[in-house]
Parts: C-alpha cells; structure tokens; sequence
C-alpha cells in the first residue's frame, strides 16, 4: 500500500492529534471508575470525615456499590432498595434521580472512549500499512504535547478557582439544580467537594502522565 499523499498526511496526522487528549482525559476517566480511587481517596490525610456519624468502614462499603451501578446493567433499584441500619433508604428520591442521569453520562463518556481508541487503533493499523508509521508516531507525540498544555490549564484552574469549575462542569451535564443536595444527604457524605477536588486532580495527573509517555515513546522510537 502507498503512503498517503501530503494532504491526506496532514489531515489524517490532525485528526490523531486531535483526539490523543480526549481518549486520555477518557481513560483516566475510567481508571478513576475503581474501587480502589475510592479506598485511596478515603484514607488521603485530610479527608473529611462524616459530620453525620457514618463510620470509614460503612463509607467504604457504601460508596463502591454506587460506583458499580454506574458501570453495571441493573436498574436504579440497585440503589433504591439499599437501606441503612434503621430500615430507612440510603438514597433519597432526588439522589436516585440524580444518579440515573450520571448513569446515562457515564455509558455515553465510556461509548465515546471506546470508540476513539477503536479509531486510533484503526488509523495506527492503517499508517503501518501505508508506511507511515513515524508520521502517525509523531502525532501521537503532538497530540501528547496539546493534552499536557490543555491539563496543566485545568490544573490551574482547579487551584484557583474549582467550586466555580464544579458549578460550570454540572450546569453543563446536568438540567437544572437536579445535582444539589443537602450535606445530609448520602451522595454528600460520601463524596464530599474535596472528593470531587481530589477526582479534578488524579484527572490531571493521570492524564499528563498519558502524554509523558506518548512523548517518551515516540522519541525513544525516532532515536
């Protein structure tokens, strides 16, 4: 097979650079999708702990169920028939609202991560069948470069300013103020603002190092 002409070249190398730092941002979004986020996240020093009396122990069992319903095939009674000790509902009727809405964001976000890597994939395939594997090797590296300044603006962004950025991420996602709770409502106590602040953070730093090791690959194969 020939090599793709210059034009084709450049748009083809564009569209990969292009989507490198969305199917990175994707999988540290999926990488966060884990048990074990949870479990490293509760014991991070400075974590708060529940002004309402649940235990780290009961926290810990609670907040991985949640997290599989977002990743399961279950309906929401996988979450409305959960009850605490005392036979009242762990999740309130707006928390399971609002927890079908984050469901149906998390299967589109995983659609969409899915594809992209089936795209690069298929464009990587493509490239070493037209001999232009070094030219799609260096837009993976640009697309690297592109991901680190995007991250290391939101980054920034989280230091200064993350409740705003919070705010603007649901008003985005979500209708109306169907994502605002009371602190004493289950989805509070266990994923408190500096659980979603820490979440902002592992993003970014999981993507960056994506990036890095795009970088350090494509060079180490040029050399």
């Amino acid at each position: 097979m020939k090599a793709p002409g210059s034009a084709a070249q450049r748009i083809i190398g564009w569209l990969v650079a292009i989507l490198v730092p969305a199917a990175l941002l994707l999988t540290s979004v999926r990488l966060l999708l884990t048990p074990a986020f949870v479990a490293v996240e509760y014991r991070l020093p400075g974590f708060p702990e529940d002004s309402y009396g649940m235990t780290f122990e009961r926290r810990l069992e609670y907040a991985p169920i949640a997290l599989d319903y977002l990743l399961n095939d279950e309906g929401i009674d996988f979450l409305g028939d959960l009850r605490f000790a005392d036979g009242s509902p762990l999740f309130n009727a707006r928390e399971l609202s609002h927890m079908v809405d984050v469901k149906v964001l998390t299967e589109q976000v995983l659609a969409v991560w899915y594809g992209l890597l089936v795209l690069l994939i298929g464009l990587g395939l493509w490239a070493w069948r037209a001999d232009w594997l070094s030219g799609y090797r260096r837009m993976l590296m640009r697309g690297g470069q592109i991901t680190a300044g995007l991250i290391l603006v939101l980054l920034l962004y989280v230091a200064l300013s993350f409740q705003q950025l919070f705010v603007a991420f649901h008003r985005i996602f979500f209708e109306s103020d169907t994502w605002l709770f009371l602190f004493s409502d289950t989805l509070i106590r266990l994923f408190p603002l500096r659980f979603w602040q820490d979440v902002f953070i592992a993003l970014g730093l999981f993507t960056l190092l994506g990036a890095g090791l795009l970088w350090w690959q494509g060079r180490r194969l040029d050399t």
